[in-house]
C-alpha cells in the first residue's frame, strides 16, 4: 500500500484517502447533514443506512435543527465510528461566495470543536458542501486545508483527521494539501 498524502502538525496529522466514509476505524465520523438532520442522498443517506437510519434518525430528530455552518453530534449507532457529528455546509448558491466561504469554514470548526469536547481521538470528513450543494471543490479544498491546519495548530486535537473522498475530489484535496504544506 503506498502512503497516503499527508501533513503532520505538531502531535496531529491530517491524511487524505479514497474510500467510504462509513467503514473507517475512527473515533467520530461526520456527515454532510441538511438543516433538518433528515436522512437525504449521497454520503448522508450511506451513514445513516450503515448506521441503522431508524435509530439515527431518532437520534438526529432530539438534537434538530442545525443551522447552516454549525453541528451536531450522535452515537454512531451500528457504525464502526463511536459518533457521527452531523456538520451543515451551505447551498452555494443560496449565498454569495465570500459567506459561503465562512459557512463551509464554521461547519468545520463546529465539527472539530465538538470532536475535542466529546475526547474524540480520530475523525474522518467527507467533502462537505461539494456534492448536490453545489460548492465547488477546487474553491473548498484550500479552505478546507487551511481550516484544518490552524485548527490542530492551535489545539493539537483530534490527533488523526482524516479527508475521505470520492475519486474526483482526491485530487483536488492532493494538491490543496501538497500546496499548503509547501508553504507551511
Amino acid at each position: 500500500m503506498t502512503d497516503l498524502p499527508a501533513l503532520q502538525i505538531g502531535q496531529a496529522r491530517i491524511e487524505l484517502c479514497e474510500g467510504d466514509i462509513v467503514t473507517q476505524s475512527v473515533d467520530a465520523i461526520v456527515n454532510a447533514a441538511n438543516e433538518q438532520l433528515r436522512q437525504g442522498g449521497g454520503v448522508c443517506g450511506a451513514i445513516f443506512r450503515a448506521a441503522g437510519a431508524a435509530d439515527l434518525q431518532r437520534a438526529c430528530d432530539a438534537v434538530a435543527p442545525c443551522p447552516t455552518g454549525e453541528a451536531r453530534i450522535t452515537p454512531g449507532f451500528a457504525l464502526p465510528a463511536r459518533y457521527v457529528i452531523h456538520a451543515v455546509g451551505p447551498i452555494f448558491d443560496s449565498y454569495s461566495p465570500t459567506e459561503a466561504d465562512r459557512l463551509l469554514v464554521s461547519a468545520y470548526r463546529a465539527s472539530l470543536a465538538l470532536a475535542r469536547q466529546y475526547g474524540v481521538r480520530s475523525i474522518a470528513f467527507p467533502s462537505i458542501a461539494t456534492g448536490i450543494y453545489g460548492f465547488p471543490v477546487e474553491r473548498a479544498a484550500p479552505l478546507v486545508i487551511r481550516t484544518l491546519v490552524d485548527e490542530l495548530r492551535v489545539h493539537q486535537s483530534p490527533a488523526l483527521v482524516r479527508m475521505v473522498l470520492w475519486r474526483d475530489t482526491f485530487p483536488v484535496y492532493r494538491a490543496a494539501l501538497a500546496q499548503i504544506a509547501a508553504t507551511s
